[in-house]
């Protein structure tokens, strides 16, 4: 009875979502549905492949020029040395268990922030470009068209809470309480990318079985959290943090906190992963198949075209930039699979 219980969601989930599609395709206009012709993915040419992958030491923009800067822009020339900690700074936690703010030092926290901020501008900068054909041929990975301005994208990314407001009163509250383990105060040793790569894969892992709990555990649960995110059978780029409180809080927040006490980081680690995260996290919900994909999938990084899976299917693909997690579940899906049938071909 247990087992029926468990499995009665993603039931549930798969009927809803071919009861999704089916409304899709009946609200388009007849002779669209006649029409409607499955695109093959162009490959794009080498100039472009490599002007689209600049859009990855872009989103680190922050965290490589301060650390690689020298004399010019590194962060030792361009701050007083009495604004950050070269040593690991173990906070004096009071009586309700929270550092005094006015003992931290923000300029960690303040970087961290505006390293997400610059990635996401180089990021968005990348989306427009690429959705204007200007890096070369586009497909996109879900044929139905979901025509929108891209003006009045930005400003819903922008405005959504639940990835701004609530992420970042994480964020603000974890390093000005002194809730953060002493090393992530720590400004010596550069960017240490063993460290970066141990934290995307230690929250990707969580996120992934958080993830799978808010589908599995119980139909209450799913709606309450991550339904919302889930009318997005065809999602856009702008739709990555359009979800609930209850949802961000399980997948991103609770996660965020258990990697940080299971990798050792220090401060510029911790941006780069940070900004890495954010913007990998908004990518894949790109309705555009990016030229990096072929790349991606062959080391088993996600790509939108499997997040799109999980979209339309809801009961595949659960991890978001790994598919070592749904591989081991048994619960990946590729995107190869629905070409010519939800998708377009080669995405």
């Amino acid at each position: 009875m247990a087992v029926v219980s468990q499995l009665q969601p993603g039931a549930d989930e798969a009927r809803k979502a071919s009861s999704q599609a089916a409304a899709e395709a009946a609200q388009a206009p007849a002779a669209k549905n006649e029409q409607l012709v499955y695109a093959e993915f162009e490959q794009v040419s080498t100039m472009e492949m490599l002007a689209s992958l600049l859009v990855w030491p872009a989103i680190c923009a922050l965290p490589l020029t301060l650390t690689l800067g020298g004399s010019w822009f590194g962060y030792k020339s361009v701050f007083p040395a009495s604004w950050y900690d070269e040593a690991p700074v173990k906070q004096d936690l009071g009586a309700y268990g929270v550092a005094d703010p006015r003992t931290i030092k923000p300029l960690g926290l303040t970087l961290g922030l505006l390293g997400v901020a610059v990635g996401q501008a180089f990021m968005l900068m990348y989306h427009w470009l690429r959705r204007s054909a200007k890096l070369g041929p586009t497909c996109k990975i879900q044929p139905l068209d979901r025509a929108y301005d891209f003006v009045e994208g930005l400003k819903s990314h922008l405005s959504q809470p639940e990835g701004f407001v609530q992420i970042g009163g994480y964020l603000i509250g974890t390093w000005m309480l002194g809730w953060m383990p002493a090393s992530y105060y720590s400004f010596t040793g550069g960017i240490n990318w063993v460290h970066v790569a141990a934290q995307l894969l230690v929250q990707d892992c969580i996120q992934c079985l958080m993830h799978w709990g808010e589908h599995k555990i119980s139909m209450w649960f799913y709606r309450m959290s991550h339904k919302p995110h889930h009318r997005f059978t065809n999602p856009r780029l702008f739709d990555a943090f359009d979800g609930s409180v209850v949802d961000t809080t399980c997948m991103i927040v609770i996660p965020l906190a258990l990697t940080a006490r299971i990798v050792p980081s220090n401060v510029w680690s911790y941006i780069a992963f940070g900004t890495l995260y954010a913007n990998w996290l908004v990518l894949i919900h790109s309705e555009f198949a990016h030229p990096w994909d072929p790349l991606f999938r062959r080391l088993g990084f996600g790509t939108a075209a499997d997040h799109h899976v999980h979209h339309r299917l809801f009961v595949f693909n659960y991890g978001h930039l790994f598919m070592y997690w749904d591989r081991v579940l048994g619960t990946y899906k590729d995107p190869k699979s629905l070409a010519g049938k939800h998708f377009n071909k080669g995405v």
